[in-house]
């Protein structure tokens, strides 16, 4: 596992979002698995620019996008399919019958977790994944449980993350419940970017990188990947001791 450390979330934005201009630009047909919420935003605003300066296409690029909260019409203001076009989709080329969601308003769950699964498969699995981590050390929404998990399936929410989101939802109760990739779909990705930015993400990051690997911090799973590269804000990184 690599850290990376630097000054500000606006310096992560930059230095990953020349990662992602670069990686593209070598691999025009790479599969990018995606993330929500406010982390990824300024790597997401580097790329856009990078587009509208002619620096990068999307016209062959594919992505899979880590979660979807159930019992939410995909076109509603807080879906992650809306925020994901309000942040990048629709400021580049690329062709929507390339963007995978999961679907959370189905109702065969494990039927939606086969197609997903099969997806990915079918266009040679995930290059690239990027994620964020909760305060619970939560990696998409696969929130500390007494075991890991495999392929995408419905959680229910917990407290902490229903607290940390329920922000955005002003007008209308939050979801309780999404579906989210697990972590053997995370996993079998090529390599892993981790981002985190802000004090209260240091303690799961203390736990995930100098902790043991156990499903009640599932980020800590990622010590067994062969390729992880964490970026961290001073803040996140403060309670590390290595």
């Amino acid at each position: 596992m690599k850290v990376i450390v630097l000054e500000n979330a606006a310096q992560i934005g930059e230095e990953l979002g020349k990662f992602y201009v670069d990686f593209i630009n070598e691999n025009p047909s790479c599969v990018l698995g995606l993330a929500t919420g406010a982390t990824p935003v300024p790597t997401y605003n580097y790329i856009t620019k990078a587009y509208a300066d002619g620096k990068v296409s999307f016209k062959n690029v594919s992505t899979f996008n880590l979660d979807e909260y159930c019992d939410l019409p995909k076109d509603n203001k807080n879906s992650y399919y809306t925020f994901m076009f309000q942040n990048l989709f629709s400021h580049v080329d690329i062709d929507p019958a390339n963007v995978g969601f999961l679907d959370g308003n189905v109702t065969d769950y494990d039927a939606e977790s086969k197609r997903y699964a099969e997806a990915i498969k079918a266009k040679g699995g995930i290059d690239v994944q990027l994620l964020g981590i909760g305060h619970n050390g939560h990696i998409a929404f696969n929130e500390p449980a007494d075991e890991f998990t495999d392929e995408a399936f419905r959680v229910t929410l917990s407290e902490s993350t229903i607290n940390a989101n329920s922000i955005y939802f002003d007008d209308a109760p939050m979801p309780r419940y999404a579906m989210t990739m697990g972590i053997g779909s995370i996993m079998r990705s090529k390599k892993i970017v981790l981002v985190a930015t802000g004090a209260g993400k240091a303690q799961a990051i203390k736990g995930m990188i100098e902790g043991e690997v156990t499903p009640q911090l599932p980020a800590s799973i990622l010590q067994n990947h062969d390729d992880v590269v964490v970026y961290l804000d001073k803040d996140a990184a403060s309670l590390l001791t290595k």
